[in-house]
């Protein structure tokens, strides 16, 4: 569980949250009592395969779901007060001014017939009050802030390129100074070049606004960039979760393990990928027990029939039969 102790009450807290789809008349759960706890300033990243349920997690906590999706049970609170996440008209005020979103794919989320001044200025009349000339100031400011000469404002978004534009996004998602900014895989479809300085420069703005972050990806490598813990999904569901450089020493699940294993490291010489194998489970046909036993080297027979809860286990969580036979001091020791 992420520590929230140096802030008090946490900033963001998640309980028990469950979110379901209709599909052709199904019901299919999505993700399932997902709950966690974030600080002011703190940074955790959703990681896991694509349909693990990052995306949805996080749309959820901003109220910003499909039509076809509802809340299933639990709640988020924002500050100790719990957010009308399932109500769109309600949701509205809270939306930007206390959280807010850097979306995937820049060039689809940006209007291509108004310039990016206009678009950055909008939330800051529509959510601040302020007159077109105020908010055009703070978007000159909110221009230079992530690294783009004002004057650019003036340009279209297919004017800019890949990185400019997801400057151009994250300076809409600062606009009115919220307190928890949701980056949906915002370095996705950028070179690597760019991600680094995309990366960076959220790391440079989340310690000087002392901004909240949580960070979907499923890519483990640009993690550590930017990010206290982090959150392995998969299926739904939270199998382990830690601060950085515990998950990255000693991962706990095999989930964590394997998504480990499949980064190349070319400092310690390792060139090859190992990909875990087999595919993500159908979440209209997701497997009994732990979804994750089919494709798991260290299955166990009730790992096929038994969903292990998400228990501490060191200084963070993780849910695998493998550690919940373990006594207490096995599990200090393991962690040792």
């Amino acid at each position: 569980m992420i520590d929230c102790s140096q802030s008090g009450v946490p900033l963001l807290e998640v309980d028990g949250l469950s979110v379901d789809y209709g599909l052709k008349g199904v019901s299919l759960r999505a993700i399932d009592g997902v709950s966690f706890a974030l600080g002011a300033g703190q940074a955790v990243a959703l990681v896991g395969e694509s349909g693990s349920g990052k995306t949805t997690t996080a749309m959820a906590i901003a109220g910003l779901l499909s039509p076809n999706a509802r809340v299933g049970s639990g709640e988020v609170r924002y500050r100790g007060n719990r957010l009308p996440i399932d109500d769109d008209a309600a949701m509205r005020p809270h939306r930007w001014s206390e959280t807010s979103v850097i979306f995937q794919g820049a060039m689809n989320a940006l209007n291509p017939v108004h310039r990016v001044i206009k678009q950055i200025a909008e939330p800051c009349m529509l959510k601040l009050g302020m007159s077109c000339g105020e908010a055009t100031a703070r978007a000159r400011e909110l221009l230079e802030l992530v690294g783009i000469p004002a004057d650019r404002g003036a340009a279209y978004p297919h004017e800019l390129s890949g990185g400019m534009r997801q400057r151009v996004m994250i300076a809409m998602a600062l606009a009115c100074r919220p307190s928890i900014v949701i980056g949906d895989e915002p370095t996705t479809a950028l070179d690597v070049i760019t991600q680094a300085q995309i990366l960076k420069l959220l790391g440079e703005l989340r310690s000087q606004l002392n901004l909240a972050l949580i960070l979907i990806t499923h890519d483990l490598s640009v993690v550590a960039e930017c990010c206290d813990h982090v959150m392995i999904m998969y299926s739904g569901r939270i199998v382990e979760d830690g601060t950085v450089a515990e998950i990255f020493a000693k991962p706990n699940h095999p989930y964590t393990r394997l998504l480990i294993e499949s980064i190349p490291n070319p400092a310690s010489g390792k060139r090859i990928i190992r990909p875990i194998p087999g595919d993500p489970p159908n979440l209209m046909n997701r497997p009994s027990g732990c979804a994750f036993h089919r494709r798991c080297p260290s299955a166990m027979a009730v790992c096929a029939t038994e969903v292990p809860s998400l228990d501490t286990f060191g200084l963070g969580r993780v849910a695998c039969h493998l550690h919940q036979s373990l006594t207490q001091e096995d599990k200090v020791a393991a962690h040792a």
